[in-house]
């Protein structure tokens, strides 16, 4: 037999209130299974699985427009539309898990003030030099990314921030001592592999379901592009320059998919 559910009954279990199901009706976007000689309504199995889809899309900020127009076309595949959801909502989870860890790293610093500050950020450069870099950085990859990147910085201790700028220098020198490989070869991708690891920490985004290949890439284009990325093994070589945006982007390729 199947079940049935007073308005009361669809909202309590929803976590909506009955006021919000009055609505969804009269807006065509969730009308009940039957109308009673008495004008009450009445939900089966097909309306609570509608109304969850509906929740969904309010949750990934749809608007009931949206919604709507969305769930009424004939196309309409529910299976999809679940795993679509459940794909956006890790997403949201891990945006949200990488806010929650910056909030926290933010409240230590400031209660053991050593919270760094954007000068810190670009050490060892001219504030002209940190300009430069930063505007070639946003240009890159976009303010938004930057940005984000920067508030995790700022929201490390010194030695959070010194632990992983000594570990990219370390690996780009292992790197460096791996020249003679295929930039393919398993030695020097498992190296990049870390490098990969401690770059998605730097950029704050270690968190994240996006692997980022691209802009991972993009990174390995910089080696390739500017003299200056592999200054800090010498003087600028070339051939290092190479080696290194082949392998960042044959591992980008073969295990950022």
């Amino acid at each position: 037999m199947t079940k049935k559910y007073s308005v009361k009954q669809l909202a309590r279990l929803a976590g909506v209130s009955v006021k919000t199901l009055h609505v969804y009706d009269k807006i065509g976007l969730l009308e009940p299974a039957v109308r009673t000689d008495a004008r009450y309504r009445i939900y089966e199995e097909r309306e609570l699985l509608r109304l969850q889809q509906i929740l969904f899309y309010k949750e990934l900020d749809f608007s009931l427009k949206e919604i709507r127009e969305i769930m009424d076309d004939p196309d309409f595949d529910l299976i999809k539309a679940l795993e679509g959801h459940k794909r956006l909502l890790q997403q949201k989870k891990a945006r949200i898990d990488t806010l929650m860890k910056t909030l926290d790293n933010t409240i230590h610093s400031l209660k053991n003030k050593t919270m760094l500050n954007l000068d810190e950020l670009y050490d060892g450069l001219s504030h002209e030099q940190a300009l430069r870099y930063r505007t070639e950085a946003v240009t890159a990859y976009g303010e938004e990314v930057v940005t984000h990147a920067e508030i995790h910085l700022k929201s490390l201790s010194k030695d959070e921030m010194k632990k992983l700028v000594s570990q990219q220098k370390e690996l780009g020198k292992i790197l460096y001592l791996l020249l003679h490989e295929s930039p393919a070869s398993a030695k020097v991708q498992e190296v990049v592999h870390q490098h990969y690891l401690n770059t998605r920490k730097l950029w704050g985004t270690h968190n994240a379901s996006d692997k980022q290949s691209g802009a991972y890439k993009g990174l390995g284009q910089l080696y390739l592009s500017d003299g200056r990325y592999t200054s800090e093994y010498g003087n600028p070589d070339p051939a290092f320059a190479t080696f290194i945006s082949e392998a960042i982007s044959y591992y980008a390729d073969h295990q950022l998919v």
